[in-house]
Formats: structure tokens, C-alpha cells, sequence
């Protein structure tokens, strides 16, 4: 009776291993498609006082009003808008530089594209899940206090960064960059996907505290 029983937990343990294997398969594959179909925003400001923070949306205003005078309705690509971005990567630095200058500040700004650790964030009525994203990352100071994001391709920047409101131009763009599955699994409410979504955080989540260790 007691081998039986074993060999039931054995089997089990078994089922368990595979189970976890195709859902790591699975949702490793899916986020590693979405976060290849995008390209994103990262400003860090100095610290988390008042002022460090207000600086920091100064910062980010003005890189998004020159971000606009680059990325125009003609550009359908990551690899187009990565490219842009790389031949004017000084620009922006200078546009945030300058912008920490002018509001009485002497913080020094690094600006560099990498590929980069980011939490699940909500724009609008799509979310992207925690994983690795390529970005252009803006460092203010010391680069300590609370970041902010956004979507550079497809343009989830929003103009009012408030609203909340994703044109629809931008979500055509992003679900022919994605498979049906894929841009379901963002832009879908429904409890089938909800489930999906918080597998890929899960073991995303996982990835990511394994990867600062």
C-alpha cells in the first residue's frame, strides 16, 4: 500500500514538473515576442523628494516633445524607431540635460538604449507584463527615486500623459506586430486572459528577482 502510494506522489510530482515546464515555455514565449515588439521610455529621476520628482516630469515633457518631432505617423518599425533614436541618442541627452539646467539644477543626465527590467504597467486599456524591454532609459542625478514609463513604438506616449486614452492608430499598429494570442493577452479583460497574464507576471516576476541576485 505504502509503495502505491509513492508511486501516486511520484507521478504527481512528475505532472507537477511538466505542468510548470509548459507554462514557463509558454509564457516565456509570449513575453519574449511582446516585449521584442516594442520600445519603451525609462526616466529616472534623482530621488523621491518633491522636487526630484517634479523635475523628473519636467524632463520627460520636453524628451516627449522632441521625441514627437522625430517619431512621425510614417514610421512603422522597432527597428525603424530604434534607429532614430540611436542617430539622435546626443540630442536627447542635450534636451535633457539642458532641461535639469534650466530649472536650477546641476544633476548630471546619462542617456543610453539597453534592454532593461520593467514591472507590469497599464496604459490606458493595454498592459504590458513585467519582463525585459528594450528602452531608451534617461538617468537624472544619482538616479534614485521613482521611475517613469511609457511605450515609444507603438507611440503609447500618450500627448496627455493623463488620460489614459490609447489612440487606436497605435493599437493596430501593436496587434500587427503581435499574434492574435499576443495582443489578446494585453488588451483583453476577460477572466480566460486575465489567468494568462498573471502566469507571465508570475513567472516573469520570478526571472527578475532571480536575475538581481
Amino acid at each position: 500500500m505504502k509503495k502505491n502510494i509513492n508511486i501516486v506522489l511520484f507521478v504527481l510530482f512528475l505532472f507537477f514538473i511538466f505542468i510548470f515546464i509548459c507554462a514557463n515555455s509558454y509564457t516565456s514565449a509570449v513575453s519574449s515576442n511582446i516585449s521584442s515588439s516594442v520600445f519603451r521610455l525609462h526616466v529616472i529621476a534623482n530621488s523621491d523628494s518633491e522636487e526630484d520628482q517634479n523635475l523628473k516630469y519636467i524632463v520627460r515633457d520636453n524628451v516627449l516633445k522632441y521625441m514627437n518631432t522625430l517619431l512621425c505617423d510614417n514610421v512603422y518599425s522597432k527597428e525603424e524607431t530604434v534607429k532614430i533614436i540611436s542617430d539622435n541618442l546626443d540630442n536627447f541627452k542635450s534636451v535633457a540635460q539642458n532641461t535639469v539646467y534650466e530649472n536650477g539644477y546641476d544633476y548630471n543626465v546619462s542617456v543610453e538604449i539597453g534592454n532593461f527590467s520593467f514591472p507590469t504597467k497599464n496604459y490606458g486599456d493595454i498592459s504590458l507584463p513585467a519582463g525585459y524591454y528594450d528602452a531608451l532609459r534617461i538617468s537624472i542625478g544619482n538616479a534614485e527615486g521613482r521611475n517613469w514609463w511609457c511605450v515609444m513604438f507603438p507611440p503609447l506616449c500618450f500627448v496627455d500623459v493623463t488620460s489614459g486614452i490609447v489612440p487606436e492608430d497605435s493599437k493596430v499598429t501593436l496587434e500587427e506586430n503581435l499574434s492574435t494570442e499576443e495582443y489578446d493577452l494585453i488588451s483583453n479583460d476577460s477572466p480566460e486572459f486575465k489567468v494568462k497574464f498573471k502566469f507571465i507576471e508570475f513567472f516573469e516576476n520570478i526571472k527578475n528577482t532571480i536575475a538581481k541576485k
